[in-house]
C-alpha cells in the first residue's frame, strides 16, 4: 500500500506539471490572461507567489527561497508519514497531498511561482484560481480531516505492506 501511495503521488505529479505545460506551451494562457470554457469556469492566468489562497506571499528571492525550503520540509514529513500510515484511506490522501506539494515545488524552483489556473465563478461570486496540485491536496486533506473527525477505522484492520 505504501508503494500505491507514492505511485499516486507521482501521477499527481506528472498529470500537474503535464496540464501546466500544456497551459503554458499549447494554450499560451500568460499571454492570453483569461479563456472562458463554461459559463462558471474560465482559464485564468495567476502567478501564485504566496501559499495556499495567496498566504505567505513571496515578494524576494530570499522569499521565494524560503518557501521552496519549508513546503520541501512539509512534504518530506508527508513522504515518511506515508511510510507509517497504517490505513488505506490516510496513506492515499497523504499520496495526493505529497503529489501536489511537489508539483507546486517544482513551479517555484523553475518559475519563481506557482502557475494557477482553473477559476470558478458564477455572477459576482469567484473562488479563488487554483491548479491541479492544488486540488490533489486539497481533496487530500479534506480526506484525513473526514477521517480524524469521524474516527478513521481500526489500523489493525487495514495493515499496509509493502507489497
Amino acid at each position: 500500500m505504501k508503494r500505491t501511495a507514492y505511485t499516486l503521488a507521482a501521477i499527481v505529479l506528472v498529470i500537474d506539471q503535464l496540464v501546466k505545460w500544456w497551459i503554458i506551451e499549447i494554450v499560451e494562457l500568460e499571454s492570453r490572461i483569461s479563456v472562458p470554457v463554461l459559463p462558471f469556469l474560465s482559464l485564468t492566468w495567476v502567478e501564485n507567489r504566496g501559499v495556499s489562497m495567496g498566504m505567505l506571499e513571496a515578494d524576494s528571492n530570499l522569499g521565494r527561497w524560503l518557501l521552496v525550503a519549508l513546503t520541501g520540509m512539509i512534504a518530506t514529513v508527508v513522504a515518511f508519514w506515508i511510510r507509517r500510515e497504517r490505513q488505506w484511506p490516510e496513506a492515499l490522501a497523504l499520496g495526493l497531498v505529497l503529489g501536489g506539494a511537489l508539483g507546486n515545488i517544482i513551479d517555484r524552483i523553475r518559475f519563481g511561482y506557482v502557475v494557477d489556473f482553473v477559476h470558478l465563478h458564477a455572477g459576482q461570486w469567484s473562488f479563488y484560481v487554483f491548479n491541479v496540485a492544488d486540488a490533489a491536496i486539497s481533496v487530500g486533506v479534506v480526506i484525513l480531516l473526514v477521517r480524524a473527525v469521524m474516527g478513521g477505522s481500526d489500523p489493525r484492520d487495514e495493515r499496509l505492506t509493502d507489497a
